[in-house]
């Protein structure tokens, strides 16, 4: 008998609340746990099961893991379209055509890129809670372009993590808070937590996050996932609620590299509806698994930040275990104590400040004359008087970006001279050139926190700033765990360098392999 699947409406979501199960669930009859891309399409090719199996297969195990079960709660929507669009694949199969590698891939987007469907896109606050954009957002479109299933939105820290003076990563108004799908009591960090805590807990075969600086590998850390945080245009960032339109970027999050890949090339093009994307034009690739090289550390110059360094020395040790491995495999590694010349860290704050209030605005105007919320003063206003946003934190960073000037600003424009110049020529270019670099490495962030909505969160290692000030790519991939809890290590450098990046990152990861599947500990169910 198969799993009847049935949407339920409530409070104006999308959620799969009804499912007859089976007493064996079609994920496991189907052996899906960790499976890859590659696996999946040579199951299609060799009529193994549909692509309805596999959407079916994975709605199943997201009522079972996210809604009941351990409960991690890492999902806000499912599509109520997903199995038609499975239908529609599956005869495109029969017919012969195949789209590529993402034909029947069941892809997570995180809940602040825009769909045009039966879905929503919150943003995880309830001012967007029945928010309808007008368009796909560029990504999507490709995604779509490609054969890929969106079946579901994932969970985010509310407004990307850039809304309060302080914060619990993975929660919003409309979602509440995600868990790590290691420990549920321990947090799954970053505003993609549930894109990362999802993929993790084999939800979907990828999931999409976004970053400004850190909410790509951060997740990926703390859930023991691969994420890939491109080039400030590289994919494009139109149709997604932004924060910075200097910081801000969508990218991948898979259980291996190899799926990354995949799925990075999937999303690239120039949208002229986004100016950084233009910069793209033949700088992008639209196949990134020409790049998976085995021996792709041999030669290769890489230097360490040591600043993340010293503060947990059992993190240190295992980074250490690593940096032992590159060198085994004819890297050269040396160190370096500070990449920026200057402390650009409260520049940023203030472009990302200005440009919150900037690009929101122009977010608003894109969802047309029935926009549930118009501006930021209008949604201060309703975000302050509704005490579900309330309950914890205080949301001042929308209040602080309101009362600011627009971005002609002298402030503005002066934060933004400074954090470019000192991030990229006085940044990481400088310092890749004087050393002749392929790569700098660091760990990628310490053990995840126990989550706690009094206090909010307790990061710890962070190392995503560099990278991320200077709209320059980064790739986290595993790097070992700590007391049952996954630690990863990040290979970031100059613009466009994805493919360098790639193969230094893939050697790592096919070397040692430190993927380990969640176990689900102190479940909340």
């Amino acid at each position: 008998m198969k799993s009847m699947f049935l949407v339920c409406i409530l409070g104006g979501f999308l959620f799969i609340n009804c499912v007859e199960q089976n007493p064996t669930s079609k994920f496991d009859q189907l052996n899906l746990e960790e499976t890859t891309i590659e696996a999946i399409q040579t199951g299609y090719a060799n009529g193994d099961f549909t692509v309805k199996d596999i959407v079916e297969a994975y709605l199943g195990r997201i009522q079972d893991i996210d809604v009941n079960g351990p409960g991690l709660n890492s999902i806000i929507q499912v599509n109520p379209d997903a199995i038609a669009i499975a239908e529609a694949l599956d005869a495109e199969l029969a017919s012969g055509n195949s789209r590529g590698p993402m034909h029947g891939i069941p892809v997570i987007l995180k809940d602040n890129i825009d769909t045009h469907d039966q879905m929503n896109t919150t943003g995880g606050a309830t001012a967007l809670a029945n928010s309808k954009p007008l368009q796909d957002s560029f990504i999507v479109k490709k995604l779509r372009e490609n054969g890929a299933v969106i079946i579901a939105k994932a969970n985010l820290s509310e407004w990307a993590n850039f809304h309060s003076s302080f914060s619990s990563s993975g929660w919003s108004a409309v979602g509440g808070q995600t868990h790590n799908p290691y420990d549920l009591s321990r947090n799954p960090c970053g505003s993609s937590a549930g894109s990362g805590a999802s993929v993790s807990a084999n939800l979907g075969m990828v999931a999409i996050g976004t970053e400004t600086n850190g909410s790509i590998v951060c997740p990926s850390n703390n859930n023991g996932v691969v994420g890939i945080k491109p080039t400030v245009g590289l994919l494009s960032r139109s149709g997604i609620i932004p924060i910075s339109h200097t910081q801000d970027t969508p990218g991948p999050m898979t259980r291996t590299l190899r799926d990354g890949a995949i799925a990075l090339g999937a999303m690239v093009g120039v949208d002229e509806a986004d100016e950084k994307s233009v910069a793209s034009e033949g700088r992008f690739e639209t196949d990134y698994t020409q790049f998976l090289n085995a021996d792709g550390l041999d030669d290769k110059r890489i230097a360490i930040f040591t600043q993340p360094l010293g503060q947990h020395f059992r993190v240190d040790s295992v980074f250490n275990d690593a940096v032992e491995y590159l060198k085994s495999q004819g890297a050269t590694v040396i160190e370096i104590d500070r990449i920026s010349t200057e402390n650009i860290g409260g520049d940023s704050f203030q472009v990302l400040l200005y440009e919150f209030k900037d690009g929101l605005n122009k977010y608003f105007a894109s969802l047309g004359p029935n926009a549930p919320v118009k501006n930021v003063g209008e949604l201060w206003e309703q975000t302050m008087n509704d005490p579900t946003e309330m309950r914890y934190f205080d949301h001042d960073l929308i209040k602080q970006a309101q009362e600011l000037g627009d971005l002609n600003s002298k402030e503005y424009t002066d934060a933004l001279a400074r954090l470019v110049k000192y991030s990229r020529a006085e940044g990481m270019d400088r310092v890749m050139d004087e050393h002749n670099l392929d790569a700098i490495i660091a760990p990628t962030g310490g053990i995840a926190w126990k989550t706690d909505l009094t206090n909010g969160d307790r990061f710890g290692v962070f190392s995503s700033s560099p990278a991320a000030w200077a709209g320059y790519p980064s790739i986290t991939v595993p790097m070992g765990t700590l007391d049952g809890m996954p630690l990863g290590i990040s290979f970031f450098g100059r613009a466009w360098s994805e493919p360098v990046l790639i193969e230094i990152a893939y050697s790592y990861e096919q070397g040692t392999r430190k993927r380990v599947a969640p176990k689900f500990l102190n479940p909340k169910n």
